[in-house]
């Protein structure tokens, strides 16, 4: 058993409209979210299957060619390798849940989200 606090992960300051605190486990990355208004998280797609889910505020998100607005208690699937962008119309915080682990977020090799 491994007991997290999340008040004692590091924030990840990503860009200035983009923050994380995230740990992973042997099969996923669990990953609080924070993004401001304006925010785009460009195009892109990995082997993780992905669970979005919004505490506050709204995202767009294109998927796979299809646009949806996540909202509030709401989560949104988004399958293995399709493409997918988004970007908060608003202040957003969320909760990202991927399987298996975000290799590129653990190695640090996340570069479309650092431009």
């Amino acid at each position: 058993m491994i007991h997290h606090k999340v008040h004692e992960i590091p924030e990840e300051q990503v860009t200035e409209l983009f923050s994380r605190k995230f740990f992973n486990g042997e099969q996923i990355t669990f990953a609080f979210i924070n993004m401001k208004k304006g925010c785009v998280v460009p195009l892109h797609h990995h082997e993780s299957e992905q669970f979005s889910y919004c505490f506050t505020g709204s995202l767009r998100f294109e998927i796979g060619g299809e646009e949806l607005i996540l909202r509030a208690g709401e989560l949104v699937q988004i399958p293995s390798n399709v493409p997918h962008q988004a970007i908060a119309d608003e202040d957003f915080t969320g909760l990202d849940v991927f399987s298996p682990p975000r290799r590129d977020w653990i190695e640090g090799t996340d570069d479309y989200l650092r431009r």
